[in-house]
């Protein structure tokens, strides 16, 4: 059995007060008419955190800091290959969020954490579940 190698999916919780955004997937071929979070796929030579910082910006227009990041939850899962998937939560930034993507995005919109709609990318919603009970890691996909 050889090293598994996974690829590292970045996901950006912004939290405003018990909000959190999410964007409307669209013209993509994988999940359109879904709502996710802002995220992205670290690059070579890039930290998780400053791949989520140049995400952030890239797609929704906002500046974070990174002292200001905050770990939050870890999905290890299996889809045609093993991924890492990194939450981490912001709930300080400088600018609005913005949709710097409408080619992907239909737009975003904040929803209550405890109200999320049904029409969710599934390990995303998942995720986010665990999330809001403080549970910081889980897998996903592995069943043999």
């Amino acid at each position: 059995m050889g090293k598994q190698r996974a690829q590292l999916d970045l996901h950006l919780i912004l939290r405003r007060d018990e909000e959190i955004l999410l964007g409307q997937r669209q013209n993509t071929g994988w999940g359109d008419g879904r709502w996710h979070l802002p995220s992205g796929h670290g690059e070579d030579g890039e930290s998780a955190i400053a791949g989520l910082v140049r995400e952030a910006k890239e797609e929704i227009g906002v500046d974070i800091n990174p002292a200001d990041v905050r770990f939050a939850h870890l999905l290890h899962h299996r889809t045609e290959s093993a991924r890492a998937a990194i939450f981490f939560e912001v709930t300080r930034w400088t600018g609005e969020p913005v949709n710097n993507e409408p080619d992907k995005c239909a737009g975003w919109r904040w929803f209550p954490l405890s109200d999320l709609p049904e029409q969710m990318i599934d390990y995303a919603a998942e995720t986010l579940a665990q999330y809001a009970k403080s549970e910081s890691y889980s897998e996903r996909g592995w069943q043999e």
